[in-house]
């Protein structure tokens, strides 16, 4: 495999967006190493989707046995960035991760709400997954089709309800399982070609 190099995607690891983010509203690393955050403030919330993105992240690396390529904090200019980047012979998938530790979520087609507060998570993930399927068949010079995800973090339930629905909503725990027994559309040589162009910092730039 290929070694990242400077300034190579490869190298970001799950939560580096959430880091700088932290980072930025608290400053102070001895404070950041305690980690005691007021329920329900700003950095908490940061704090919390970094647990999340990191479960996400340890699931998604249990890929590369089937012969996937991950990327994480993929930023876009605008400041936005994907979660995680999977690349693998069932296809291209971005990964949005939301912990919800203890609480209900479902789902049903195009509706998803945690406690039964209405989220738009389903929308965005798709937003995503076009944006990101634009640029890499433009830049890879082929249809490159994308897929939304949506990993589930320590949740108390996840409901699915719909045979197909649009955006596919796994708890972190089904993530690998699912995805590696997805039915192969691209070819190794595709795989490798849409990696080696999602890795490179300026294709999103």
């Amino acid at each position: 495999m290929v070694q990242p190099e400077i300034g190579d995607l490869a190298v970001n690891r799950p939560g580096d967006a959430v880091r700088r983010k932290i980072i930025e509203l608290e400053p102070n690393p001895l404070r950041r190493m305690l980690g005691r955050w007021s329920r329900g403030s700003e950095i908490h919330s940061w704090a919390n989707g970094l647990v999340g993105e990191q479960a996400t992240g340890r699931r998604l690396h249990r890929l590369r046995r089937h012969g996937w390529f991950t990327l994480h904090a993929v930023q876009w200019p605008s400041g936005a960035d994907i979660d995680h980047l999977a690349i693998g012979p069932a296809g291209v998938f971005t990964i949005n991760s939301k912990r919800h530790k203890g609480k209900t979520v479902w789902y049903g087609d195009s509706a998803m709400t945690v406690n039964r507060t209405p989220t738009r998570y389903i929308p965005i993930s798709q937003h995503e997954a076009r944006r990101t399927s634009e640029l890499l068949s433009r830049v890879c010079g082929m249809g490159v089709d994308v897929r939304p995800v949506i990993s589930v973090v320590h949740a108390a339930t996840l409901t699915v309800k719909g045979a197909a629905p649009p955006v596919l909503v796994l708890t972190v725990d089904q993530l690998d399982r699912v995805l590696s027994g997805l039915t192969p559309v691209l070819s190794p040589d595709q795989v490798a070609r849409i990696y080696a162009v999602a890795r490179d910092p300026g294709t999103w730039a």
